[in-house]
């Protein structure tokens, strides 16, 4: 094997590996303990769900699988750098306002590849539009993105997330709130994206839909359960998890949005309020 070739391989082998944390651990600005004591795999291929009370870390861990918080203590691997990542922040966060055709939010799910001269190609029309025709929204290119309802909205976002064509897809909380029909296009996107063999990690405080996923990781600001859904929710898991919840206030917040840039560029999510360009039946378990 050429010395090239050994490079491609050890690259695609890297873009394959499952992630993993060590014992991770990240803080809020005040020093206090945002979550402790991760220690999990992620495998491609699989759908995880992250579950918990408001405040337990969900939105802190997603973060840290994505690169744009460090962890204070402990290791993931391999690197965040070597994986393209697409992450759906929650609702709450989108730029409505913004002045935006669907059709411009969906475009910029290409500028991380092409970059913002180079002209799009037929190759990003094709990716754009098939994503656009997954989640159903490719009779709102016209529209204005503030015009539409949630849960439209909120389809625009997933759909500019797999036009992305990461190896990872994190979504936060990404049916909360939402009408039937985008909860289960949604749903039906999750189990499309695992079958296709990327890695698929979602935050929610829903069972129902934590129970469709093929591993939960359970958090009180530190990982009470990890495993599969019969596994993890327990009545005695649930009991730990959510017997209290931390008085907290925004402290999470904090923490998630202190730091605005990626290093490695290999994050891409959906704009949000802080200027970021970024059937329930199954998932097939």
């Amino acid at each position: 094997m050429t010395d090239r070739a050994a490079i491609q391989g050890d690259s695609a082998a890297q873009d394959r590996a499952p992630i993993e944390f060590t014992d991770v651990a990240a803080k809020y600005n005040n020093g206090h303990i945002a979550l402790q004591g991760i220690t999990c795999r992620i495998e491609h291929a699989t759908s995880t769900a992250l579950v918990g009370a408001n405040g337990s870390g969900k939105t802190t861990l997603l973060r840290l699988i994505a690169g744009l918080i460090k962890p204070s203590e402990g290791v993931i691997s391999p690197h965040t750098s070597s994986k393209s990542i697409a992450l759906v922040p929650q609702q709450h966060g989108l730029r409505a306002w913004m002045p935006l055709t669907v059709s411009d939010v969906l475009r910029m799910s290409r500028f991380r590849d092409r970059g913002l001269v180079k002209r799009f190609g037929p190759a990003d029309r094709s990716i754009i539009e098939e994503a656009a025709e997954r989640l159903e929204v490719l009779d709102l290119r016209k529209r204005q993105f503030g015009e539409l309802s949630g849960g439209q909205r909120q389809r625009v976002m997933v759909a500019q997330a797999l036009a992305h064509d990461a190896d990872v897809l994190l979504m936060d909380e990404p049916i909360t709130g939402l009408d039937m029909p985008s909860q289960e296009a949604i749903i039906r996107i999750i189990d499309e994206e695992r079958s296709r063999g990327r890695i698929v990690v979602i935050s929610t405080h829903h069972m129902d839909e934590a129970e469709l996923c093929d591993q939960i990781l359970l958090l009180a600001n530190r990982m009470i359960a990890v495993g599969t859904p019969a596994q993890v929710l327990t009545n005695k898991n649930l009991q730990e998890a959510f017997a209290f919840r931390l008085a907290r206030g925004d402290e999470e917040h904090s923490l998630n949005h202190r730091s605005h840039s990626d290093p490695s560029g290999n994050v891409a999510h959906v704009f949000d309020d802080h200027g970021h360009g970024h059937s329930h039946d199954s998932f097939n378990r």
